[in-house]
């Protein structure tokens, strides 16, 4: 059944990753003022967060605060999302990843 936000929701991580991709080449996306902040501490640029976006590894998605989020990440970045709609998200928070 449809969620909300007019996804079946939670999707599994080749989906999601799918949808992504295609919301960051058609569709929109926004940050929080959270994510930004993050970024920004991070000193990391919302360039870095669409390429990770575009070419990272998504996690299986968690429930949190009402929704789903998924993480995706490179070997140095990781990103939180969640979708509005198939053809909107939101980056809920990002970091570097430090070893």
């Amino acid at each position: 059944m449809p969620m909300e936000n007019g996804l079946e929701e939670p999707l599994d991580s080749k989906d999601a990753k799918r949808l992504i991709r295609e919301i960051t080449r058609e569709g929109e996306y926004a940050l929080t003022r959270h994510a930004e902040q993050e970024l920004a501490k991070d000193n990391l640029t919302s360039v870095d967060c669409v390429n990770v976006l575009r070419a990272g590894i998504v996690d299986a998605p968690e429930w949190e605060n009402g929704q789903w989020r998924y993480h995706v990440r490179t070997g140095r970045i990781e990103v939180v999302v969640s979708f509005r709609s198939p053809t909107k998200l939101v980056v809920i928070t990002a970091w570097r990843i430090t070893k």
